[in-house]
């Protein structure tokens, strides 16, 4: 058996959250024409190659070969766990810029400087205006993409330590949505990572915005 979770538009459009096949299909190309004839209303988006696919929380392409029990994710592209500090994380409620620097201030005596990035909700995108906002995510995967992040920070660009949250929900214009958090010895490494761990966070984290306008809800596909 497999279980296909289905995220964002894809949910919608479908109007299921999970697909159950008792038969196992032997790839995950296989996989995507079963459940495309199971949703009618997915199919033109499954065939249309720009969907992204998980097999037990890692990123796969359709060739990739299936065993029964496992959890396959179909998502659209991306609006774009907690590690041994409890310092990456996703929640519903509001986080504080100030506690989070106090915090990190503490995990060492080497640090220099720190920098942070603060992402909110705003009134206007592509030229129409918006109410509100609503965040989904793929709950496990998620978390564990954005813990990647900020180990990869912390080894390859030589930080010493690193804050993520984002959260998710419904949030009205003026809502603090997403901060990144980076204490290094110099600043130039701090900005660098910063601007890393948004820039994959956009990338490569399951994480889906819907938008309320005057003309109806939008889910955003991309982001610059």
């Amino acid at each position: 058996m497999i279980t296909v979770r289905l995220f964002a538009m894809l949910r919608e459009k479908a109007g299921t959250s999970e697909v159950t096949l008792t038969t196992r299909p032997e790839t995950v190309g296989d996989l995507i024409l079963l459940v495309g004839d199971r949703c009618p209303g997915i199919k033109d988006m499954l065939a249309c190659g720009r969907i992204l696919i998980s097999v037990n929380q890692e990123f796969v392409k359709q060739d990739a070969l299936l065993k029964d029990g496992d959890e396959v994710g179909l998502m659209p592209p991306f609006s774009g766990g907690q590690d041994r500090q409890g310092i990456v994380r996703i929640q519903e409620g509001p986080f504080s810029l100030d506690a989070e620097i106090a915090r990190i201030k503490t995990t060492s005596a080497a640090i220099g400087g720190i920098v942070s990035f603060l992402g909110t909700t705003r009134d206007v995108s592509r030229g129409g205006r918006v109410a509100q906002l609503e965040f989904e995510h793929y709950a496990g995967m998620a978390e564990k993409k954005l813990a990647e992040i900020r180990e990869r920070a912390i080894a390859d660009l030589g930080v010493i330590d690193v804050t993520i949250i984002h959260r998710v929900g419904t949030m009205p214009v003026g809502e603090n949505i997403v901060l990144i958090v980076v204490a290094a010895e110099h600043r130039d490494e701090a900005f660098k990572a910063c601007r890393f761990c948004i820039d994959e966070l956009k990338r490569i984290t399951p994480i889906w915005k819907k938008e309320t306008t005057p003309d109806g809800v939008v889910w955003v596909e991309e982001h610059p």
